[in-house]
């Protein structure tokens, strides 16, 4: 149990910021995949209708991970963080793309299930690419430990209890 717990202090906040991830991804991912499916027939392809929805997609998951998943790590200008997350987030649709192409060009695969596993695999490929890249370079780490929650942060700040005082008060009852 004991290891559990150090292996849990040591990767706290990487634990936390890939649930916030997931989350965000999740809901990234059905504007992706649902987008895509939804407007493939009338784009007629594969690629145009992902590359849209991909788009779309990115808008929400900027602004969820901007200010909810790595919200505790250091900011920098919103242009800079910006122009970071959409060329990292266009080397994920890469990846998403290259997937389907290789299954839809070089396998000859064409039908909506080989399409949505390649779709699917791109997704995850890039979506693990992106959650590496986003922490290296678009909401790194304070240069001096690891990222806090603020309340964490917050409470390390309080100065340290005297010895004792960490049982509830007794307030004086009747007669005394």
């Amino acid at each position: 149990m004991n290891r559990v717990r150090e292996w849990y202090g040591r990767f706290r906040q990487l634990i936390r910021e890939g649930a916030r991830f997931g989350v965000v991804g999740g809901i990234g991912f059905v504007i992706t995949d649902g987008g895509t499916n939804l407007i493939r027939a009338p784009l007629h392809g594969w690629l145009k209708a992902n590359a849209i929805a991909t788009l779309a997609a990115m808008v929400f998951t900027f602004l969820g991970s901007r200010y909810w998943t790595f919200r505790q790590r250091q900011r920098g200008n919103m242009g800079r963080e910006t122009i970071l997350f959409v060329v990292l987030n266009g080397l994920g649709l890469g990846i998403q793309l290259a997937c389907i192409g290789f299954t839809n060009y070089a396998l000859g695969q064409t039908g909506r299930l080989a399409s949505n596993i390649a779709l699917f695999l791109g997704i995850v490929l890039g979506t693990l690419f992106r959650f590496w890249s986003y922490r290296k370079w678009v909401w790194v780490a304070p240069a001096s430990g690891p990222a806090l929650d603020p309340a964490e942060a917050a409470a390390r700040e309080l100065p340290p209890k005297p010895p004792g005082t960490d049982a509830a008060p007794s307030t004086p009852g009747p007669g005394r």
